[in-house]
């Protein structure tokens, strides 16, 4: 019932806030809330480091196919609904400060995406996972729809269209996987998959690596990213780089790995390239970016490709560096989306080249704003050096030459993050920034806790490799 009730409780409070009228009402409701679900995933983490097999629920849902409401919490899912849980309710945070109309909506359908999220990391049934993994996209396209910026409607729709179309392969794979086993159960899909004829396996592994590369995404699917992320409001932002996009490289741990080994044998090396190309491509085009938000999605999109890449090196090394850098992504990104925010916020500017000199005005903000860029530069003792290591001696085990080349991340990431901090933070003051205040008690809320993470698993990674390692060696099809 653990797991149930994580998440049954967002999702309640999320019905409920869409009818709240009260900003401040929804403000305690959402904290309240947040609270709650981290007492709630505490608990079920200590059941889970006893027994796992108490965090199961598992009733018929369309029992005339066999189709169950199965949720369950292993090695991978403890740690994604644990950073959903943690992440969402820094976004509450956030958002509770953030100047919107209509907060009380924006709050609840930030906990129906979080409901949304905790069923796609814990769907042990391939139609709930797909249920899930539609879901959690509806309540953030309403986000960025009804608070984003100038012509948000275009742009939201073809992120929605993209994402659904990828889908759809999913959806046709998992018809083709049920049809031929006649259960919807993963674990019980393991076993079918290896009695396939070798024609269908390489079927199955595009029909899902176009679902997921999509959603994350991967060179050359990722064309709706930047213009989203840009346009979007703060929270739908934060929601797609820190957790949705998350969705994709989870779906090709927990679905294509074992669903399509064959296929990644096969095709994964040209997977793994075009990876690389958009993690070059993505961190070339962040240098030249001069707005704020753009610059962080590109970023993102140069994240995503190296994930993947290290997904599919087959390498216990490169998974245990993903799933890592699932974690660490996914702070440094919503800590940096929520730093552009207050700089927009206080400059009323997202340009590079009319901004710069905060620091003498706003010390407090540089030190959190430089501890965050330095994670996501992976500079080592923090949280992103951890995952960028073991991914890219994943990928150059694997073929030296791409592994070079992805190394180039590195330094290209530290040229375009290294100059945002620059032209911002550093520099005469001007007419944009001569009168900004620092931050307060209510953005070190938000921003305490993230440096907090950022420096702790940075320190002490095995926090999350221990924990993913159990599930990383129960896999079969990984090469040691």
């Amino acid at each position: 019932m653990l797991t149930l009730s994580l998440f049954i409780i967002p999702l309640i409070a999320g019905l409920i806030l869409l009818n709240v009228k009260s900003k401040s009402l929804a403000g305690s409701i959402s904290i309240l809330i947040s609270l709650v679900q981290i007492a709630v995933f505490g608990y079920a983490f200590s059941v889970f480091k006893g027994n796992s097999s108490l965090l199961v629920f598992d009733k018929p849902w369309l029992s005339d196919f066999a189709i169950r409401f199965h949720l369950g919490i292993d090695g991978l899912s403890i740690i994604m609904v644990g950073l959903t849980v943690v992440l969402v309710s820094l976004i509450i945070l956030a958002v509770k400060n953030l100047n919107y109309e209509n907060i009380p909506k924006m709050m609840g359908l930030i906990l129906l995406t979080e409901a949304a999220l905790i069923g796609v990391f814990s769907a042990k049934d391939i139609f709930l996972f797909y249920f899930f993994f539609e879901l959690a996209l509806v309540p953030v396209y309403l986000i960025a729809n009804f608070w984003g910026g100038e012509n948000s409607s275009k742009i939201t729709f073809k992120m929605l269209v993209y994402t659904v179309f990828g889908s759809l392969f999913m959806l046709i794979s998992f018809v083709l996987l049920y049809m031929r086993g006649q259960s919807a159960d993963i674990e019980s899909i393991k076993v079918t998959v290896s009695l396939l004829p070798n024609l269908i396996k390489q079927i199955l592994f595009w029909g899902l690596l176009l679902a997921f590369s999509i959603k994350m995404p991967i060179f050359p699917f990722h064309t709706w990213l930047p213009d989203a992320y840009s346009k979007s409001p703060t929270p739908a932002t934060m929601l797609l780089s820190g957790l949705l996009s998350k969705m994709g490289v989870y779906g090709l741990i927990r679905i294509l790995l074992p669903f399509a080994p064959q296929g990644i044998e096969v095709y994964g090396e040209i997977v793994i390239v075009l990876a690389t190309i958009g993690l070059i491509y993505g961190s070339v085009i962040a240098i030249k970016q001069n707005e704020i938000k753009r610059l962080i999605a590109y970023s993102s999109f140069a994240h995503m490709g190296l994930m993947a890449g290290a997904v599919l090196t087959l390498s216990v090394t490169g998974l245990q560096g993903a799933i890592f850098q699932m974690v660490a992504h996914g702070v440094n990104a919503v800590g940096l989306f929520y730093i552009a925010k207050i700089i927009f916020d206080k400059t009323g500017s997202r340009s590079l080249t009319t901004l710069g000199g905060m620091t003498q005005s706003a010390p407090l903000l540089t030190v959190m704003f430089m501890v965050v860029l330095l994670g996501s530069v992976a500079l080592p003792l923090t949280n992103g050096f951890v995952g960028e290591f073991l991914m890219l001696k994943a990928v150059f085990d694997f073929n030296h030459v791409i592994g070079i080349l992805a190394g180039l991340s590195v330094v290209f990431g530290a040229v375009y993050m290294l100059r945002f901090f620059q032209k911002t933070m550093y520099g005469p003051s001007n007419d944009t920034t001569i009168n900004i205040t620092d931050i307060g008690a209510k953005e070190m809320m938000v921003l305490v806790p993230i440096v907090i993470v950022v420096l702790l698993t940075g320190v002490f990674p095995n926090l999350i490799l221990d924990i993913s390692g159990s599930f990383v060696n129960s896999l079969g099809v990984l090469n040691k």
